[in-house]
């Protein structure tokens, strides 16, 4: 290229520069914005924006009416902070971190699994207690986990919990046959496939569709003894229904990795339920995840680059990936 691309990374006051990016070398001059007044200053001369902080609103804030940004990257599974209509309805490519988080959160929704059929939380408050009790717990095999949303993530979960003996079901836009899955429904057919779930397992992005999906009759029609694990986005549950759910037994315990309302208000109830495991957002967060998502990014610059077919373009109009 005739001039040296011009790169800014939105990232959070508290967050580390994104390693791996000295890779580009001369390639690149890479600048971060920790907040509104150098995002504003940047941005009109920006080629490429990579955005690691999802918190903030400055992005569409101070959008630039002229600028040549040409590709914007997330470095998350997830868009739908940058789903706002200067960006969905241009020519603008957009990607993401998909693959980087998968096994990660896969391995959450095991332990999250294998935390309520052994009774994990109980053995903590008994141990807390100094109390001796026996307990039969439950065994995982055979039992049914129903994910929603069978996209990237989603697939790796079923692989895992398939692997230790569960039946996994699955809904996606629409129905296919998937080999990490027993059977892969039609999203419309959600509610008939909630009664039978043992587990009902949260993967999918934050959409208009998906948005309040499980709302308090999403709620009564899961069995009374299964469990939610939410690792997708927070406004896919209604919280004032989950905790009414978790209230009245209508379902038996949540883990919730994403909430509505992130940090989680000290005072909402859900902290104090004994059937609930709490984590703040953190369920793909493995040791080297901030490099990982640097080496991506590189790979995917070298590409831009080359002309080369590039990784994990988004659809913009529906705010993922499709499943191939």
């Amino acid at each position: 290229m005739s001039k040296q691309t011009q790169i800014v990374v939105l990232t959070a006051p508290d967050e580390p520069d994104l390693p791996g990016l000295e890779a580009l070398g001369g390639q690149a001059r890479v600048r971060y914005a920790r907040d509104e007044s150098v995002l504003r200053e940047t941005l009109p001369a920006a080629d490429i924006l990579v955005v690691t902080d999802f918190r903030t609103d400055w992005l569409r804030e101070v959008w630039p009416r002229e600028h040549h940004i040409s590709w914007v990257h997330a470095t998350s599974a997830g868009v739908d902070a940058l789903m706002f209509p200067e960006l969905t309805e241009s020519d603008i490519i957009l990607t993401n971190a998909r693959g980087i988080f998968d096994r990660g959160i896969a391995e959450y929704v095991l332990g999250a699994v294998l935390l309520f059929a052994k009774d994990t939380l109980g053995n903590l408050d008994y141990q807390r207690q100094h109390r001796w009790r026996h307990r039969e717990t439950e065994l995982i095999h055979k039992q049914t986990a129903l994910v929603v949303g069978a996209g990237s993530i989603g697939r790796e979960v079923a692989a895992l919990l398939r692997a230790v003996g569960m039946r996994v079901i699955g809904t996606a836009r629409h129905a296919r046959e998937d080999e990490r899955f027993d059977a892969v429904y039609g999203e419309d057919a959600l509610d008939e496939l909630l009664p039978s779930a043992d587990y009902v397992v949260i993967t999918a992005p934050l959409t208009p569709r998906t948005e309040g999906l499980f709302d308090r009759s999403a709620f009564e029609r899961m069995q009374s003894g299964a469990r939610l694990i939410n690792v997708g986005r927070g406004p896919i549950v209604k919280l004032d229904a989950l905790i009414e759910a978790l209230r009245n037994g209508q379902i038996d315990g949540a883990a919730l990795d994403v909430f509505e309302q992130e940090p989680l208000p000290a005072d909402s109830p859900l902290w104090d339920m004994p059937n609930v495991m709490i984590s703040a957002h953190m369920a793909g967060d493995f040791i080297g995840w901030r490099r990982a998502l640097g080496e991506q990014f590189v790979e995917n610059f070298r590409r831009w680059v080359a002309g080369s077919p590039m990784l994990n373009v988004v659809e913009k109009k529906r705010g993922y990936i499709s499943a191939k």
